[in-house]
């Protein structure tokens, strides 16, 4: 276990001196972008009404209610909405003053460079709008707390929805029983695609099963001015 232990902070450590998070030093830009620091219902958001207002609320209770947030989140079937669509064009910056992506294209890798180089949504730029980190797998080795890595997406990698006949959304948000919701990793590690908003699925719709699966139904928002 000690070693186990030693292993993840050297890994902690070497991500932090990396050039990609030397690069996102902070600034003294406003926060544009943030994890919930806490979800709603499991998968039942309200809908996207009910996700936005969410987003808005939080962002309001620490100063930043002047700007229009919107959740990272798609729907499926008829009048499917992207995600990618809902949040403006960037740039983005955390809590912290980090920029978390320039634009679209940096921020969904857009082009096999961009892709490569990747953005700044990980673990620590990636932070709730009170600025606490959100923890992840290194951090829960550590600590032993649960991780909440999982984030609410109901999107594919380039940020689209699903076209399938499968639940990727919680019957769009609206669902804490039955289904299943696509979920990101903010802090890049996982066992599938190690992407910050389509890693793999959830084990269901409900609170429970969203902790189970490594997650806490927390959600990305982005302002969209």
């Amino acid at each position: 276990m000690r070693k186990i232990k030693t292993l993840l902070a050297l890994s902690l450590a070497g991500m932090l001196t990396s050039p990609l998070a030397m690069s996102q030093a902070g600034t003294d830009e406003p926060m544009s972008f943030f994890i919930t620091s806490v979800g709603i219902d499991g998968g039942n958001l309200g809908g996207l009404a009910g996700a936005d207002a969410h987003c808005q609320a939080l962002a309001s209770a620490v100063g930043s209610g002047d700007k229009t947030w919107r959740a990272y989140l798609s729907t499926q079937g008829p009048n499917a909405v992207d995600a990618r669509d809902r949040i403006g064009t960037g740039p983005w910056y955390g809590q912290a003053g980090h920029m978390v992506a320039r634009d679209q294209a940096h921020l969904h890798g857009d082009t096999i460079e961009l892709a490569r180089r990747g953005n700044g949504v990980n673990p620590f730029h990636a932070r709730t709008e009170n600025g606490d980190f959100v923890t992840g797998v290194i951090d829960s080795g550590l600590t032993g707390e649960p991780t909440a890595h999982d984030i609410l997406t109901g999107s594919t990698a380039n940020g689209r929805a699903y076209t399938d006949s499968d639940d990727h959304t919680c019957s769009n948000w609206t669902s804490n029983n039955e289904g299943s919701a696509q979920l990101g990793h903010h802090d890049l590690v996982g066992f599938e695609a190690q992407s910050w908003n389509s890693d793999h699925p959830s084990a269901g719709c409900d609170q429970q099963s969203l902790i189970n699966t490594g997650g806490a139904g927390l959600l990305y928002c982005f302002a969209t001015d």
